[in-house]
């Protein structure tokens, strides 16, 4: 058995753009890397000092050169906190993903075909706090090189030219999407579920250079959490609307489902009706009630009794191109229950699988292609203290095996209209399609 990892570390003052640097970071590094935003926080790990997954072949942690295949538990994610407890030592934290793909070990019992959940000690970190940042590194002669690197990002910017490109997000797949909701609002009529959302996607032509585009949609999006990744494969740049959930380090957990869509354009008046259109549309005040309801019977299951409560009721939040009606539930974990536990029994998010969830994502499985990837996933932070940060994948871009697209979904119901689903998902994709900055020429783009 291995040492735990142990981090040095070096505080240093900052005054520049947290999330600028971070970005450029980010552009400059060939090593794994991840940045993630939580409303203002910023952090930065690139590297791999230990890496435990869920996979087609099970759970297993890598660490020092040497691959182990863990014990299946449940939840499934419970697998992959308890060896980073072992190999990470008093004060790590853990940066990685969850595809869709995991609801099939959560939901559909059936196994994984891809990794389905990916978190990453990292050999090196910065923490931008305040005036000043935080440097971390496995190996604490790193130090004075990332504090180099630190100056050089905090000088450097991006540019962001004028171009963007442009796909076809109105009528890519439209007629598709179109038959998809149909038979959807059919299967709901029939009993077969209550809700269900049904997702498109839609291909980015062109080469692009993903920390740019990060930096030109965050400046145009107030997301609940963004974040900027290339890690296990996949590469993805977004501007997460909500949480999947959260999770302190006193055991007191949220979550926020957003459900209820109507277009934000940045006209007053305009954007001020279409809010009180969503109060008065009856499917949309449905679709919303439903998913809050189904958010605190999953909270229940993992927290104390009497403990879950309703925090905000059918709220409006302002997402970029778009404004939701918006709710948030908290609990307080219950007696032996875990984050793992809280993660696994509220992913996927509601709004992004339907009501019951397994019916939802068997139905999700069959009738969507090409798959999900990491689309409605989750990014996460996991710290040494039991606290998680897990943000929905949603309004974002992604790359893999040479391919960037983007992908975007409606919550359909009986009343549903394919039309007007079809819309939303055109005004969801606005988040981040507008924003889509080309490579040049002198700008490397992983394959």
């Amino acid at each position: 058995m291995h040492p735990p990892l142990t981090y040095a570390e070096r505080r240093v003052p900052f005054g520049a753009d947290a999330l600028e640097t971070a970005a450029a970071l980010c552009a400059a590094s060939p090593d794994p890397h991840l940045l993630y935003e939580r409303r203002g926080s910023v952090c930065w790990a690139e590297g791999e000092a230990a890496v435990a997954e869920i996979g087609p072949s099970g759970p297993t942690v890598r660490h020092a050169g040497e691959l182990r295949r863990l014990a299946p538990t449940t939840p499934a994610p419970a697998a992959l906190g308890t060896a980073l407890a072992a190999v990470g030592g008093d004060s790590w934290r853990a940066y990685g993903w969850a595809g869709y793909e995991l609801s099939a070990l959560l939901h559909e019992d059936r196994p994984v075909t891809d990794t389905a959940l990916r978190l990453v000690l990292p050999e090196r970190e910065v923490r931008f706090e305040g005036d000043t940042a935080l440097l971390r590194a496995v190996d604490p002669a790193g130090l004075e090189q990332l504090a180099a690197r630190l100056t050089a990002a905090a000088g450097a910017g991006l540019p962001l030219p004028a171009g963007r490109l442009t796909p076809d997000v109105d009528q890519h797949d439209a007629a598709p999407y179109r038959a998809l909701v149909a038979e959807a609002v059919r299967d709901i009529r029939a009993g077969a579920l209550d809700k269900v959302i049904v997702s498109r996607h839609v291909p980015v032509p062109g080469r692009l250079d993903l920390p740019a585009t990060y930096l030109a949609g965050r400046r145009a999006n107030d997301p609940a959490r963004s974040f900027l990744l290339r890690l296990g494969g996949w590469e993805a740049a977004g501007f997460s609307p909500e949480i999947v959930t959260t999770v302190d380090a006193d055991g007191l957990v949220r979550a926020q489902p957003l459900a209820g869509t109507r277009a934000l354009e940045g006209h007053p008046e305009r954007d001020l009706a279409r809010r009180a259109e969503l109060y008065r549309d009856a499917k949309e005040v449905f679709e919303h009630a439903i998913s809050v309801r189904l958010a605190a019977t999953e909270l229940d299951r993992v927290c104390a009794p009497g403990s879950v409560r309703v925090e905000d009721f059918m709220s409006v939040s302002e997402r970029g191109s778009v404004q939701h009606l918006a709710s948030q539930l908290a609990g307080r974990l219950a007696e032996g229950a875990t984050r793992w536990d809280a993660l696994a029994a509220l992913f996927p998010a509601v709004t992004a699988s339907g009501i019951p969830k397994a019916a939802a994502c068997d139905w999700i499985s069959r009738a969507e292609r090409p798959g999900r990837g990491l689309y409605s996933g989750a990014v996460i932070t996991a710290d040494a203290d039991g606290s998680l940060d897990a943000a929905l994948i949603l309004r974002s871009v992604f790359r893999r095996d040479g391919r960037t697209w983007l992908r975007a979904g409606a919550g359909i119901v009986a009343h549903s209209d394919p039309d007007r689903e079809l819309e939303e998902t055109r005004e969801k994709l606005r988040s981040i399609s507008r924003h889509l900055v080309p490579a040049s020429s002198t700008v490397p783009v992983p394959a």
